[in-house]
């Protein structure tokens, strides 16, 4: 008679379901694994073994079948371990075990271990809404308590996984689903968290107004941002500030940042606060997208997703991984093409650019030469193609810092209005951020009363705007309004979003 559990492998940075399957027959005793399986689950028969062994269990002379479904997956991690021993260990039971999850390394004393790779499956599958029960390592229930609408088991060894399956009728869950401990709103049923702890504060930026009302601005909408300025003047302490004045989270969002660390091998926070990932411009074409030879591992483009992507001395970056950065800036997702594999990964992120007026960096400075020629600017200024730039929605030119600047606002107030109009935003029924507004949302979204679409018509003529800048204009503007609490946009934010064009 067959046997059946659930567990799960990786296929990129989503969790795929494996049903573990076995037999017992008659013929010359033996131990096979089938299933395209790696040799970290080959291995595993090894440990199966002297796991069972140590838990005084008999193997029966048969031949023995552990089939891993479906056949045509690739399947690796030491995960697999538990589920493949306590299908031999239960061979000779009647009840049915479809409905159980099992996950778990063996020692070979028949202790149950964590797996690194344990949480971000989880959460995958818990996205996925395909698992109700799972029995998993006692040590991993703190971190996966975290995760909502699934009944967690803990074991500590082989025999209380037996034990528990045994008596699967009257088990209980090891632990409560704990809840996330940060300030919240409620709005249309859903909960957006948000935190008031801000590592990088504002107040520590002097001067530079017009470029953290422009910082407010990206924050709120999600919008493409390019600092400009001599350097020194602060367009790395305002990109580093701006994390911690994005728009609250939801509790799907605060997970899927939590999966992508556990996948980098950091340290899991449930914190509301978006990620942030800073390559340095000698980064590759594969760290920055993703690749590898034999597996399409996730880069920096995709773990910055829901959060943002900082490029700092922008020009400096490989012209390949400027002209890649296109597509996912304008769909929002990631492509990765290999002979083994082809993955597709979200990359829904701020992006954010830093970079001197000129190799030297003294162009717009008052106070010190520039020592470069015209032929040297215009070199470094093309770096940057027209269709790259064209995805910026807010470029700002920096000036220097005078002596007498002062602090003009502080993390706190920033991220008040961000919220603000966040909830602002949330009461017309819209989803996406301002600056993912498809083409189709722009007309419903971003209405405009007579005298701003008189204003966007003198500028399409007089500035001869391509369809493309038209609507990152509406949608700039539409976050300015946000900000403003206006209904339909005006004409000064028709104004304030045309001041953001790159010149």
């Amino acid at each position: 008679m067959m046997k059946m559990v659930s567990c799960a492998t990786y296929e990129g940075i989503d969790a795929k379901l494996v049903h573990v399957e076995s037999t017992l027959t008659k013929g010359l005793p033996s131990f096979s694994i089938v299933g395209i399986a790696s040799a970290s689950i080959n291995e595993a028969k090894d440990r199966v073994k002297s796991a069972l062994l140590s838990n005084e269990f008999s193997f029966p002379p048969k031949r023995i079948t552990i089939n891993l479904a479906p056949s045509d997956l690739k399947k690796e991690g030491s995960q697999f371990d538990l589920s493949i021993a306590l299908m031999i260990a239960l061979d000779s039971e009647e009840s049915d075990f479809s409905e159980w999850f099992v996950f778990g390394e063996l020692g070979l004393d028949g202790a149950v271990k964590e797996n690194i790779q344990l949480y971000p499956l989880m959460l995958s599958l818990a996205n996925q809404r395909v698992v109700k029960k799972a029995i998993v390592p006692h040590e991993s229930l703190e971190k996966l308590s975290k995760i909502p609408e699934i009944e967690f088991y803990g074991v500590k060894s082989l025999q209380d996984a037996i034990t528990l399956l045994k008596n699967q009728e009257s088990a209980t869950p090891s632990i409560e689903q704990s809840q996330i401990e940060y300030p919240f709103y409620e709005l249309k049923g859903k909960k957006y968290y948000y935190s008031h702890e801000y590592a990088e504060e504002f107040v520590d930026v002097k001067g530079q107004d017009i470029a953290k009302r422009a910082a407010l601005i990206a924050a709120t909408g999600f919008h493409n941002i390019l600092f400009e300025g001599s350097p020194g003047c602060g367009k790395s302490m305002i990109a580093k500030r701006l994390r911690y004045i994005l728009p609250p989270m939801t509790s799907d969002e605060i997970l899927d940042v939590a999966k992508l660390q556990a996948l980098e091998m950091q340290e899991i926070e449930f914190k509301p606060h978006r990620n942030m990932r800073s390559p340095h411009h000698t980064s590759t074409l594969a760290s920055v997208f993703g690749g590898g030879s034999h597996k399409a591992k996730i880069g920096e483009v995709g773990l910055a997703h829901n959060g943002i992507l900082f490029f700092d001395e922008l020009p400096h970056f490989s012209k390949g991984v400027l002209e890649a950065l296109r597509e996912p800036m304008q769909d929002n997702r990631i492509r990765i093409s290999r002979v083994n594999s082809k993955v597709e990964y979200p990359s829904d992120f701020l992006f954010i650019g830093a970079m001197n007026p000129c190799p030297c960096g003294n162009l717009l400075d008052a106070n010190l030469e520039c020592r470069c020629n015209e032929l040297e600017i215009q070199r470094y200024k093309n770096r940057l193609s027209e269709p790259f730039l064209d995805r910026i929605d807010l470029c700002v030119v920096m000036q220097n810092v005078k002596s007498d600047d002062k602090s003009s606002f502080t993390s706190k107030e920033l991220h008040r209005k961000v919220v603000e109009a966040h909830i602002f935003r949330s009461k017309r029924n819209q989803g996406a951020f301002n600056a993912k507004l498809k083409d189709n949302e722009i007309g419903i979204y971003c209405i405009l009363d007579a005298e701003a679409e008189e204003t966007l018509e003198m500028a399409i003529d007089r500035f001869k705007l391509s369809f493309r800048s038209i609507n990152k204009v509406l949608k700039v503007a539409r976050t300015i309004a946000d900000l403003d609490k206006s209904k339909d946009i005006a004409k000064n934010h028709i104004f304030e979003a045309l001041s953001y064009r790159r010149r």
